[in-house]
């Protein structure tokens, strides 16, 4: 029987008894913390949400320690650039002391649901005068554009045919049909 399951951002393979570090818990040395099962196998195989509501993986945190110290070097050439630093992450030590699979978690949130249903009943609405009317919002009307103009277009610094500089753009030469002339010229 084992269980996969995630903490720290990452997913671990237990099973009863098994000792493993993981990234730092917020909790005293000695605690019982619940980790978040993803999958649970025995003779069967649980990995849909309802299924896992049942499944219980609880571990001892045994220490808080820190793993070993790694280099971190950078260096770009021809730069003169050289930098060398280290981290030390912070690490929990703990025992998975037990893997259950109950249906008494089951129950219970059914429980649960059923009763705040019941509870409560809807709250019932003010009548106190007329109801009140929606009124509907006012619309503007749609943005038109102007219709393109068939001379020269204006800039938005006002100026007809002028650049960003504000000095007039040179204008291309049309480009002219030369008529082709026969060769008896006629």
């Amino acid at each position: 029987m084992y269980a996969i399951v995630k903490t720290g951002g990452k997913q671990y393979r237990v099973e009863r008894g098994q000792r493993l570090l993981i990234e730092r818990l917020a909790v005293e040395e000695g605690a019982n913390v619940t980790l978040e099962p993803i999958l649970y196998r025995s003779d069967e195989a649980v990995f849909d949400k309802a299924g896992l509501q049942s499944v219980n993986v609880t571990a001892k945190v045994l220490a808080h320690v820190r793993g070993e110290k790694l280099r971190v070097f950078k260096f770009k050439p021809k730069r003169g650039y050289k930098r060398r630093t280290g981290h030390r992450q912070d690490l929990t030590r703990i025992e998975v002391t037990e893997i259950t699979k109950g249906k008494a978690k089951v129950a219970a949130t059914e429980a649960s649901a059923a009763k705040p249903a019941a509870a409560k009943p809807a709250p019932a609405k003010p009548t106190g005068g007329a109801p009140a009317e929606k009124v509907p919002a006012a619309t503007k009307p749609a943005a038109t554009k102007p219709a393109a103009s068939r001379g020269k277009a204006k800039t938005a610094r006002g100026g007809e045919g002028e650049g960003a500089s504000g000095r007039p753009k040179a204008s291309k030469p049309k480009a002219s049909k030369a008529k082709e002339t026969p060769a008896d010229g006629s």
